[in-house]
């Protein structure tokens, strides 16, 4: 008997995976019909944990007044903290403000300063994730927590593997990063080899809104704007 419950049990489980596959392709379409008619946008990244009055706050506000000024959309996370301060600075900026939003037990709650029609909710990470991949034309990278580390390392990742074409990946903040950028060089370059020199080419730390929008220009005179896919 027990034996049979256990089956059955099993058999419920891999039922509801296989109905979950439409809730996924779901969230996939939406996503793809709204994102496709954005036109270039840079992502900001960083901590929902960051308030309004901390130096962070502020610098990410004022990069993404700077990066719509400059001709292109923002993407966020949706949620508050670093992600509100870049949904702000591109509202005030009259640029286009993205928020792809995470369903989370904690922290996670819309921002008012994303349009309307580019709020999307999301119930999967990885879905979320490549919306972000796919309709970004640059990453900038605030101080965060493991969320911010997931989205930087898997950028990285896809481009060293050639699975995406280049873009630049900006890191905000010498006092924040610069301990982590030296672990890679010496550990994982030099050390161990494990990386190529080459892998840390689009990587970029600065310290003002004014190196962000260099950056971003000098890579798109060269190479052009085009989506990621």
């Amino acid at each position: 008997m027990r034996k049979e419950q256990h089956h059955k049990g099993w058999n419920e489980i891999k039922t509801n995976d296989s109905w979950a596959i439409f809730k996924i392709m779901g969230e996939f379409v939406n996503g793809f019909e709204k994102m496709s008619k954005i036109g270039p946008c840079v992502s900001i990244f960083g901590s929902a944990r960051t308030k309004p009055g901390d130096k962070y706050y502020k610098l990410a506000e004022s990069i993404a007044k700077k990066i719509v000024e400059a001709g292109y959309g923002v993407i966020t996370g949706g949620g508050p903290g670093i992600m509100e301060a870049g949904n702000k600075g591109a509202h005030l900026g009259g640029g286009t403000s993205v928020g792809l939003n995470i369903d989370l037990p904690f922290e996670q709650h819309d921002n008012p300063y994303i349009d309307q029609d580019k709020s999307l909710d999301f119930d999967y990470f990885f879905v979320r994730k490549v919306m972000f991949v796919k309709y970004s034309q640059g990453f900038v990278v605030m101080p965060g927590g493991f969320g911010t580390l997931d989205e930087l390392f898997e950028a990285i990742t896809l481009i060293q593997t050639h699975k995406i074409g280049k873009f630049p990946i900006i890191l905000v903040g010498t006092d924040f990063w610069e301990g982590l950028l030296d672990w890679v060089k010496k550990t994982l370059l030099d050390s161990f080899s494990n990386i190529s020199a080459k892998d840390l080419d689009l990587i970029h730390l600065v310290d003002s809104d004014e190196e962000v929008i260099n950056i971003l220009d000098n890579f798109y005179k060269e190479s052009g704007l085009s989506p990621n896919f």
